[in-house]
């Protein structure tokens, strides 16, 4: 495996970063009045694998997919898991927001190429990055000729579930950021996983996007995965301040009570930041309240059984 060479020569604005020190962590049972649970610091963790596949999906993009798989990532190893990110979207946003210039990378040293060649090496393609303990497989644009290729392969929504056999082993959670389509490629993570989290912003037309994609959760579940689950679903870009935002997390409770996340990821600028620094909200604003939010999803989580 190689590590993640830092970015030189460029400097990211830090001011203020312990001001977010204050900021609410926001959670379902605050919206209802309730008081919120105590999700506990879990055991650590003794024996390693094998992973538990999520995939992060949703239809819709800018809801938050690639936010939350950095940072679910980072703070999942905080708590000693071991932690595979996948970057299966060829815009390469997640390896861009861990610090890696995705498009300056060869064929070779992408996802890409062991998507295709069963006989490539993944290891010499994982990327070790400034978390310890969370290590990334990342993408560029070429992954999007996987796609096309993949139409006239036979078995083809079982290319990844294929590569990621080789490293299961090794890993506790492997997350995979899914492109906004449910093309090939999403077919592909979700016929790998074991469960799928669902960022839902709190945004009127992310509801009737979601009963969309619940249909097409199912029609996997009956043809390629049956045991693929959903293990919740996550209200993102929560903005407590204005009517819309609780009214649409509201519906959002009343719709799925049973699959909602406690915790809510409110809105924040903090997390545009944390891309340009190439790194997760949990090194780049320790105290703030979004690292306080994915660390608080991170313990839920593995609270309700979604990773060990």
């Amino acid at each position: 495996m190689r590590r993640v060479a830092p970015k030189d020569g460029r400097e990211v604005s830090r001011l203020s970063v312990k001001s977010t020190f204050d900021d609410d962590v926001a959670t379902t049972s605050t919206l209802l009045k309730k008081r919120p649970k105590n999700w506990p610091v879990p055991k650590p963790v003794t024996e390693h694998g094998p992973a538990t596949i999520i995939p992060i999906v949703n239809q819709k993009g800018g809801v938050g997919k690639t936010t939350t798989t950095i940072n679910l990532g980072a703070s999942l190893a905080e708590l000693g898991r071991r932690v595979l990110l996948v970057d299966f979207d060829p815009q390469g946003a997640l390896s861009v927001g861990l610090g890696v210039n995705a498009h300056e990378l060869k064929l070779q040293e992408t996802v890409y190429q062991v998507l295709m060649d069963p006989h490539s090496d993944i290891e010499k393609v994982i990327l070790k990055t400034s978390i310890p303990g969370m290590d990334l497989l990342p993408a560029n644009k070429e992954l999007a000729t996987a796609e096309v290729t993949l139409v006239n392969e036979m078995g083809r929504e079982n290319f990844l579930k294929r590569t990621l056999s080789a490293v299961r082993e090794y890993y506790d959670v492997i997350l995979i950021d899914c492109q906004p389509t449910l093309g090939l490629l999403t077919l592909n993570a979700l016929t790998a996983a074991d469960g799928v989290i669902v960022p839902l912003q709190c945004e009127f037309f992310a509801l009737r996007g979601f009963a969309q994609l619940q249909e097409n959760l199912e029609k996997v579940r009956i043809n390629l995965n049956p045991s693929l689950t959903l293990i919740g679903i996550l209200a993102t870009m929560y903005d407590k301040k204005t009517l819309h935002s609780r009214e649409v997390l509201a519906r959002i409770l009343e719709a799925f009570p049973e699959s909602v996340f406690e915790t809510v990821i409110a809105q924040t600028v903090r997390f545009p930041e944390t891309t340009v620094a190439g790194e997760p909200i949990t090194t780049y604003a320790n105290s703030s309240g979004g690292a306080a939010s994915y660390r608080r999803l991170a313990r839920e989580i593995i609270a309700i059984g979604g990773i060990k």
